[in-house]
């Protein structure tokens, strides 16, 4: 009988199975121990059970995080798996993101059969979403469109648009991949022009800050690359202290030995959006982060960014 080498934390949703699946197989590879060693754990969260309502309504992103998290502190698991996007920017006390897989592609793509592309949406048109940053950034670049709540899974998603209820969704491209789905995707939108989510297509790894042996243990599946961006992208959104209220946008990335992020904060209805683009460097990340998000809360008006930490 196979001895367990470690419990990972997941959701059980398709997309969440996938991700812990590759952080078991690359767990595995690089220890040399057989895929049952490393045990995959489904944690059922409140985030999947309640999809009428927006997440900011009941709670935030947590929401999808939160009952794994307990697991780990209850030593039940010794990894929570996460879509890095879906991660609070304020971790639980004494959790740590100690690695991550390496990135997938970040961009947004736009699923939209009958159109194709966002400029050729008709007018009027009805696109679903759950991100209040997509909601916004659509707001932004066509007035004319209406955004209504769009949640549940991948499939889901794509299921609603093609039986014609909305013209349009917008979906990571890194999840359609990951499940084989992006033959779906009618445009994929460059980071010029839509801007994704902080940590978007990035597996992120969560443990207790004091579980040094686990620690050691991931660092040898850690992507530096794709852990520097993460970093700048993460304190880029600490600084800014946002919720999944406030529509924002960043994404860093590595030239050489220096560390590129640009960073975005839209008004929710999108008719104002505020931008910023700074780099420096690459073993620099929390900083260069930090002071992107210092100048974005200082050009911001009041009442755009609605507080993380001390919700109203």
């Amino acid at each position: 009988m196979t001895s367990t080498l470690l419990r990972l934390g997941t959701r059980g949703s398709p997309l969440a199975l996938w991700q812990a699946h590759a952080t078991q197989r690359a767990l595995s590879q690089a220890h040399g121990v057989p895929l049952e060693a490393i045990e995959i754990v489904v944690i059922r969260t409140t985030g999947d059970q309640v999809r009428d309502r927006p997440l900011a309504d009941v709670g935030g992103k947590g929401l999808f995080t939160k009952e794994i998290e307990e697991a780990l502190a209850d030593g039940h698991v010794d990894v929570a798996v996460h879509s890095a996007k879906d991660v609070p920017t304020f971790l639980p006390d004494g959790m740590v993101l100690a690695a991550c897989l390496e990135r997938a592609d970040p961009r947004d793509a736009l699923i939209a059969p009958q159109y194709g592309t966002l400029d050729g949406l008709p007018e009027g048109a009805v696109v679903g979403t759950a991100s209040a940053r997509r909601g916004a950034m659509l707001s932004y670049l066509r007035p004319d469109i209406t955004t209504v709540l769009l949640r549940g899974n991948v499939e889901t998603r794509l299921r609603k648009v093609e039986s014609g209820e909305m013209q349009a969704t917008l979906l990571a491209l890194a999840g359609l991949r990951r499940l084989g789905l992006e033959a779906h995707a009618s445009e994929v939108l460059e980071p010029e022009r839509f801007l994704p989510a902080c940590g978007q297509g990035t597996v992120a790894l969560e443990i207790r800050g004091d579980d040094a042996r686990t620690a050691e243990l991931l660092a040898a599946v850690d992507h530096r690359e794709t852990h520097l961006s993460l970093l700048a992208e993460r304190a880029f959104l600490a600084a800014l202290d946002g919720s999944c209220r406030t529509s924002i946008g960043g994404h860093a990335r590595m030239d050489g030995d220096r560390l590129q992020l640009r960073g975005l904060v839209l008004e929710a209805e999108g008719r104002e959006a505020w931008t910023v683009e700074l780099d420096g460097p690459a073993d620099q990340p929390e900083i260069i982060g930090r002071t992107a998000g210092e100048d974005l809360f200082n050009r911001v008006p009041a009442g755009i960014i609605v507080s993380e930490r001390f919700p109203s």
